[in-house]
């Protein structure tokens, strides 16, 4: 038992150490680290099913045996020997039993700190697309299947052959009656997968819907509430719920229906053998003792059967769960075997990077060329939609690009493994989001050995600091869904600490103001030159004009495309006033008399 404990979990950026998956996809891995006790599985159950030939034995004794001599001394000897050996037998299905949990256990370790980092990943990798993708809870169905009776079931169906053929040794006329009845529930099986299919995997896919509206609905709430969205929210969620409904009671009807069939057959196939096995008794060519026996016999060979059809929407669901962890996990992952670069220090390289949200393949950004250097300012400005953010994601890691590649120090960002990469990016998103957990914590990126030294410097750059400190339990306030909650303006402070946070090289700060007043605006300026001063790059993404004071340099996006890039003064000229003259010249004024001179002076 001690081979199959549960191992330590693998890092939640989903980085396996080598020696855990070698050249293996994690799923496989995963599977491959328990296969020790999978035969060890199969070999309890080779003796649990060798074991339940006792019933039929003891019968068989008890009817040609006792019965016939009348002899107490035999009947108690048969009886002591059945019971030992159904007390071997109850210790053999419970040590399965464990067997199978900590089977589960040790694939849910193995996968499950993958699952996590590739549940916060899926969003970013796959976009709108990946909403169906949910590794946790796929995880979860996994593991609660091979810990349940399913696999027990599984294994004793392959032993149906052994026990027809000692029916077979019985009479002829037995066991092929026995093996009618099991071609006839090997089609039900068969028609019950076809069948079945489709409904489980639709009722799969509108149950991950329903968990997404329910998310949907949590962080909109306040929206929602306000402008009175609730009823009509609720009455879309019946809708999809009745769907949802509808698909499991599909599934559950075509399951049950096939269950019923083959429990019913079985009961009658042991009739048939008892009718059969009393003819036969009749002109003498079998014993009565045989008779039972053959009865019992059939009845256990179909018993597995039949608990696998009552456990097939699991087995199904497994499957499925199985199949969508293969997908999203996919191959080995390499970053446990990259080489460790130095931090970059120096520069920063766009080469015609041609980016697009996650999970579209249709480029928003194309071509961007651009060089920035230690302690320089990119401010990116351009109209909603030109793809700022975009852009941003890019450069930070967050999206991949469709073509070209951006660089640190001259290697490209892949070359660093994702919990290194923190070491130097910091990255304060248009969407920000603070996890459950204190605000410490959450500054420190959840580092376990972070200093308290740095998060005060990150939170006093970002002048959050005096802030935190009024606060009744100061930097170990709990935030999030468990604990207080904050206003706009105080989460995108903390946001912007948390961005700071040990000195990175590159800072991306995208709409970093929206929710800053005059005095925010300000010290955001302070931060930005603190951070520029002590040689990190910073680029920030804006709207207003404030966000950008500090920054020396600019880039216009329009329709996905660079319109200008160079100095801030320069760009600004060249971009920004083009554009206001047309919108102050008063389309409808006059050409001749007073009222053109007036419109000239409005203009």
């Amino acid at each position: 038992m001690a081979d199959i404990a549960p191992e330590r979990p693998t890092s939640a950026s989903g980085s396996p150490a080598p020696s855990r998956g070698g050249a293996l996809a994690p799923v496989a891995a995963a599977f491959g680290s328990v296969r020790g006790a999978l035969v060890a599985t199969g070999a309890v159950s080779l003796l649990i099913n060798l074991l339940m030939l006792t019933g039929p034995l003891f019968m068989l004794q008890v009817y040609d045996r006792v019965l016939v001599s009348g002899s107490v001394p035999t009947l108690v000897v048969l009886g002591t020997l059945a019971f030992a050996l159904y007390v071997f037998y109850g210790l053999l299905e419970g040590l399965r039993g464990r067997i199978l949990v900590r089977i589960a256990q040790r694939v849910d370790a193995r996968l499950s700190g993958l699952a996590y980092g590739i549940s916060m990943a899926v969003p970013v990798l796959h976009g709108s697309r990946g909403a169906r993708l949910r590794p946790v809870q796929d995880l979860d169905t996994v593991r609660q299947f091979l810990a349940g009776p399913g696999p027990a079931a599984i294994y004793d169906v392959p032993w149906l052959p052994f026990y027809l053929a000692i029916v077979f040794l019985f009479h002829s006329l037995l066991g092929f009656v026995a093996l009618a009845g099991a071609v006839l529930i090997s089609v039900l099986i068969i028609l019950n997968e076809v069948l079945s299919r489709a409904p489980v995997a639709q009722a799969a896919r509108v149950a991950g819907q329903r968990t997404a509206a329910v998310e949907t609905g949590r962080r909109n709430a306040e929206a929602a509430r306000a402008m009175g969205m609730g009823p009509a929210l609720s009455e879309r969620w019946s809708r999809d719920n009745a769907a949802y409904l509808a698909r499991q009671q599909e599934a559950a009807d075509r399951t049950g229906a096939f269950a019923t069939a083959i429990k019913t057959l079985r009961f009658v196939l042991q009739s048939a053998i008892l009718g059969v096995g009393a003819w036969l008794a009749i002109r003498q060519e079998i014993s009565p003792g045989v008779m039972i026996a053959a009865s019992i016999m059939t009845s256990r060979a179909l018993a597995p059967v039949e608990q696998a059809i009552a456990h097939w929407r699991g087995f199904l669901a497994f499957r499925q769960g199985l199949a969508r962890l293969r997908e999203v996990l996919g191959p080995a992952q390499g970053d446990g075997a990259l080489i460790d670069l130095p931090l970059p220090r120096e520069r920063l390289s766009l080469d015609a990077v041609t980016c697009a949200p996650a999970g579209v393949a249709k480029p928003v950004v194309q071509g961007v060329t651009l060089q920035l250097a230690a302690g320089d300012g990119l401010g990116i400005i351009g109209p909603s939609g030109s793809g700022k953010s975009t852009l941003a994601r890019a450069i930070v890691g967050a999206v991949a690009p469709l073509r070209g590649v951006v660089r640190f120090d001259g290697a490209d960002l892949g070359q660093w493994p994702e919990g290194r990469r923190g070491r130097f990016i910091g990255y304060l998103p248009q969407d920000l989001q603070l996890f459950d957990g204190t605000i410490a914590d959450n500054i420190a990126r959840f580092e376990p050995a972070a200093r308290s030294e740095a998060v005060i410097e990150a939170a006093r750059l970002a002048d959050v600091h005096d802030l935190v400190v009024t606060l009744p339990d100061g930097y170990n306030t709990v935030i999030g869904s468990e604990g207080m909650v904050l206003s706009a303006g105080q989460r995108q402070r903390i946001a912007l600490a948390r961005a700071l946070y040990g000195t990175p090289f590159l800072v991306v700060l995208d709409e970093p103001n929206s929710n800053l007043d005059a005095e925010g605006d300000a010290a955001l300026s302070r931060a930005i030159k603190a951070v520029r001063d002590r040689g990190s790059i910073v680029v920030v993404i804006a709207h207003r004009p404030s966000a950008i004071a500090t920054v020396d340099r600019v880039l216009c996006l329009k329709e996905g495309q660079v319109v200008a890039c160079g100095p801030k003064d320069e760009v600004l000229r060249k971009v920004v006033a083009p554009v206001a003259a047309p919108v102050a010249t008063p389309t409808t004024a006059p050409t001749t008399g007073p009222g053109a001179a007036a419109g000239s002076t409005r203009a």
